[in-house]
């Protein structure tokens, strides 16, 4: 079996403006104080890979068009539907008052493991990931629906954001697209 890499043309990628008009998942990003601008810009790239809503970005977290988002997201803050929210907790209370099912990416005392989840209604869905060092907020948890976590083996149980984000957001859109 060869294995040939597949040419960009091949990927049938969409154009920026193919991209605006095709239909979106129920499913929203909430960044609730990242750090990092360069994990900013990867979630915003995970949001434009799996068609998501959404990216709401709150508290300390940077805004486009910020140097390190722009590197990191390759074109994806022009693509991906996005707003700025001072207090996050207030934005999850806005969320789940509208009908929206809020989850936290992270880990309680009565977190569901990420391979139990399944989505339910309400939809649609937004997931909060947190800072770096000190996770979601307990006031955003308070306010969510529940929590979800991803089992871990390790000496850490910590992973990067975009990358818990990133095991999140595929698991939860293959459910959605009913994969």
């Amino acid at each position: 079996m060869h294995r040939r890499k597949l040419s960009l043309h091949e990927l049938g990628r969409l154009s920026p403006q193919q991209y605006s008009a095709a239909e979106k998942l129920p499913f929203s990003l909430v960044l609730d104080d990242i750090r990092s601008a360069n994990n900013v810009g990867s979630l915003f790239r995970t949001a434009d890979g799996f068609a998501l809503q959404h990216v709401y970005l709150c508290g300390i977290t940077a805004t486009p068009p910020h140097r390190d988002i722009l590197k990191t997201a390759l074109g994806a803050t022009a693509t991906v539907s996005w707003s700025y929210h001072q207090d996050c907790a207030e934005l999850v209370r806005e969320l789940t008052g509208g009908g929206a099912q809020v989850q936290c990416l992270e880990q309680t005392a009565h977190s569901t493991p990420l391979h139990a989840f399944r989505v339910a209604d309400p939809l649609p869905l937004a997931l909060v990931v947190g800072n770096e060092v000190s996770g979601v907020s307990q006031a955003v948890i308070d306010a969510a629906h529940g929590t979800i976590e991803i089992a871990q083996y390790g000496t850490k149980h910590s992973l990067n954001v975009a990358v818990s984000a990133g095991m999140a957001v595929w698991e939860i859109s293959r459910q959605l697209r009913g994969q």
